[in-house]
């Protein structure tokens, strides 16, 4: 049995790094305080930084990403601290980076017990990011992390909502996808929600999801945030018939809450050769010749 935690992550006016680091040990040290082998933050969860900014900056939309640039070293840092000093996996959410290119990226790094284990980069902008904020796909393509608790993907948001990804993924061998996600409405957090569980459906694999919450008004980027941590999975032999295994209460809350949640990964991987259905098995039939 594999303990995890998903933050439903209140992005909060936090004005010093000295404050910003205590409030993100604190996340950590409570997951660990509670079993969790695993804990997820959100999409764009590192806007937090630019809390630190001066006030004309953090309000403009373009300006706050490119000065937060000099806060994201000390973050991924911080991050890769954490988890080394309370030997948890650590998916700290993403950030906007600026590459060598000069482009933008959308960056989630995944750490663990012995520090940086990799990172992924969203796949597929959706329009926010590419019409107002002008952040460019990722290049490297998916990437599957080998981990203590089994074989990691991440899914970023918009990426949980196109099948062709998760396939890839399930095609590297991947056990739990990781779905950090950032949505400003209620029906963007559906979209989440819906693409995550076709995606363990189809693949017969789970997807654990933390999204950004509660309302920044002094950040253009996440300002209005809406959805629900959960963890999906297939609805066959064994899982919740709703494919549900549980869910945060609320798609509106003011402060971070942490979803603690215990699931068997090899209970949903027998579900390949022994469920009701042999979705993963049946994929190729979709494409007749």
């Amino acid at each position: 049995m594999t303990r995890l935690a998903a933050c439903q992550y209140a992005i909060e006016l936090i004005e010093t790094w000295e404050d910003y680091a205590k409030h993100l040990a604190a996340i950590v040290a409570e997951a660990k305080a509670k079993g969790a082998e695993l804990l997820l933050l959100p999409e764009y969860s590192a806007m937090a930084l630019t809390g630190q900014l001066p006030k004309d900056v953090r309000s403009d939309l373009h300006g706050s990403i490119e000065a937060m640039q000099s806060l994201i070293p000390s973050w991924v840092e911080l991050c890769e601290e954490l988890a080394r000093e309370h030997q948890i996996l650590f998916q700290p959410g993403s950030a906007p980076v600026k590459d060598a290119d000069g482009k933008f990226r959308n960056r989630a790094w995944l750490f663990g017990p012995e520090g940086l284990i990799g990172y992924q980069d969203k796949q597929i902008m959706t329009r926010f990011e590419r019409e107002q904020w002008f952040i460019d796909a990722g290049v490297d393509g998916l990437k599957a992390f080998d981990t203590p608790i089994g074989k990691l993907g991440i899914l970023i948001c918009y990426d949980n909502e196109f099948p062709m990804l998760g396939r890839r993924l399930a095609e590297m061998g991947v056990e739990l996808v990781l779905a950090p996600s950032c949505t400003d409405t209620l029906a963007g957090s559906y979209r989440v929600r819906i693409g995550a569980q076709a995606r363990a459906l189809e693949n017969q694999f789970a997807v654990l999801s933390s999204p950004t919450a509660g309302d920044a008004p002094w950040s253009p980027a996440v300002d209005e945030n809406r959805g629900r941590a959960a963890l999906y999975v297939p609805s066959d032999y064994g899982m919740p018939a709703n494919g549900i295994v549980a869910e945060s209460d609320s798609d509106a809350v003011s402060e971070s809450t942490l979803l603690i949640v215990d699931i068997d990964l090899a209970d949903v991987a027998r579900l390949r050769t022994q469920g009701q259905v042999a979705t993963r098995r049946d994929w190729s039939e979709q494409f007749p010749g």
